[in-house]
C-alpha cells in the first residue's frame, strides 16, 4: 500500500490524531492544576489499582527515577498512596486515593467530551472500520 504524501501515512497520522486529542484533553482539564504525565499516571493507576512504579513507569515510556518524583508529587497532592507489597517488604504498589475518585469521574466525563469532538461527522460503520484495523495494526506491531 503506497501512500504518496508524507502526511498521508498511518504513522503520522496515528501521531497527530493522539497528540490532537491529547492537547484537546489537557485543555479541557487545564483547571483542574493536572499537568498531562500526573493526569496519564492517574489514569494508568485507576485501570491497574495496586501496581508498581516499574509499570507506571513503562506505560508512560519514562525512567524509574522521573516515576519516583512524579508518584511523589501525586502522594504530596493526596491523590495517590503508596502500600507496601504484602509479598515483597521492600516494594509499593499504587492506588488512588478517595479523594483521587471525583477527579477520575471528571477526567473520563472530559475525555468523552475530545472523543465525541474527534469523531464528529464519523459515522459509526467508519469509527468501527477504523477501530478495526488499528486493533490489526496494534496486534502486528505487538508481537515479538
Amino acid at each position: 500500500m503506497k501512500s504518496p504524501n508524507p502526511e498521508d501515512s498511518i504513522g503520522f497520522l496515528v501521531y497527530e490524531v493522539s497528540r490532537l486529542m491529547r492537547r484537546d484533553f489537557d485543555q479541557r482539564v487545564h483547571y483542574l492544576g493536572l499537568t498531562q504525565v500526573q493526569w496519564r499516571a492517574i489514569v494508568h493507576i485507576a485501570r491497574q489499582e495496586g501496581c508498581n512504579q516499574s509499570l507506571i513507569a513503562d506505560l508512560l515510556e519514562v525512567k524509574p527515577i522521573t516515576v519516583t518524583r512524579l508518584i511523589d508529587r501525586l502522594v504530596e497532592q493526596g491523590w495517590v498512596v503508596r502500600k507496601p507489597d504484602e509479598r515483597d517488604r521492600r516494594a509499593v504498589r499504587l492506588y488512588l486515593t478517595e479523594k483521587a475518585r471525583p477527579l477520575l469521574a471528571t477526567m473520563q466525563e472530559k475525555a468523552l467530551e475530545t472523543r465525541a469532538k474527534a469523531l464528529r461527522g464519523v459515522s459509526d460503520e467508519e469509527f468501527t472500520i477504523l477501530a478495526a484495523a488499528l486493533k490489526k495494526i496494534k496486534t502486528n506491531l505487538s508481537r515479538v
